[in-house]
């Protein structure tokens, strides 16, 4: 008896994960077809989306009930960039036509989503679900797209657990060696506000000078002094 008890119970906890997997599988195979068909050059179609919201609505309905553990780091980190992005396109094209993200009252910090089982915040998602979670991985920042043109840009791909790695490194080695994001003029360097606000991700083994070297060709000297120009808030719409 107590056998054949075990037996149902493997063969239950089996089951559980085998759809749980199809059902995250089929969340970045809507996500992936969703970014290719509306993203171009690392801005959105929100004119697009707004006119024929089917993909966007089906990325995100399949994500509704999917449960992913940090335990599993690359799929539980794919999972919430793509969330991410995909509710702040969707929040955008309910409130479109605007001019930026923040002509919508409590765009990241009030409006809750219902994901995964949560209701969360977009900054819930970035600070509580991602960077909390794995305080050591500042490459998060150059992957999650706020929907302002200050941002590092959107790709026309979903993150997926088999190429997380890569894609943050890409992604942030595009970014830290964009002349338009981080700005040398001879001795004077201007940097996004991205590294002002979130100093301490990039700083744990250094400076922001040196977690920049990290990733750029052209390194910036040591002692280089930089200052923040302001953020581009206007949105990341592709005309």
């Amino acid at each position: 008896m107590m056998n054949r008890i075990v037996i149902q119970t493997l063969f239950f906890l089996l089951m559980v994960t085998s759809v749980s997997a199809q059902d995250v599988a089929t969340f970045f195979s809507k996500s992936d077809s969703f970014f290719k068909e509306y993203v171009v050059d690392g801005k959105v179609k929100y004119a697009a989306i707004k006119n024929n919201p089917e993909a966007l609505k089906e990325a995100l309905s399949s994500a509704k009930s999917i449960s992913v553990s940090k335990s599993n780091a690359t799929t539980y980190q794919s999972f919430w960039i793509n969330a991410y992005n995909l509710l702040v396109i969707d929040g955008i094209v309910k409130n479109y036509p605007l001019k930026s993200p923040l002509d919508v009252a409590g765009f990241f910090d009030k409006t809750k989503h219902e994901i995964a089982g949560k209701s969360v915040t977009l900054n819930g998602i970035e600070n509580d679900l991602l960077r909390a979670q794995f305080p050591a991985e500042a490459r998060f920042h150059f992957v999650l797209v706020c929907a302002g043109l200050g941002c590092p840009p959107i790709i026309n791909t979903a993150y997926k657990p088999s190429t997380i790695d890569g894609q943050l490194q890409k992604q942030t080695v595009l970014a830290l060696n964009n002349p338009n994001f981080i700005k040398v003029n001879k001795n004077k360097v201007q940097i996004s506000q991205l590294f002002e606000w979130y100093k301490g991700d990039f700083e744990q083994k250094g400076s922001t000078v040196d977690f920049i070297n990290t990733y750029r060709k052209e390194q910036l000297p040591e002692n280089t002094k930089v200052s923040y120009y302001p953020y581009d808030w206007s949105l990341n719409e592709t005309k």
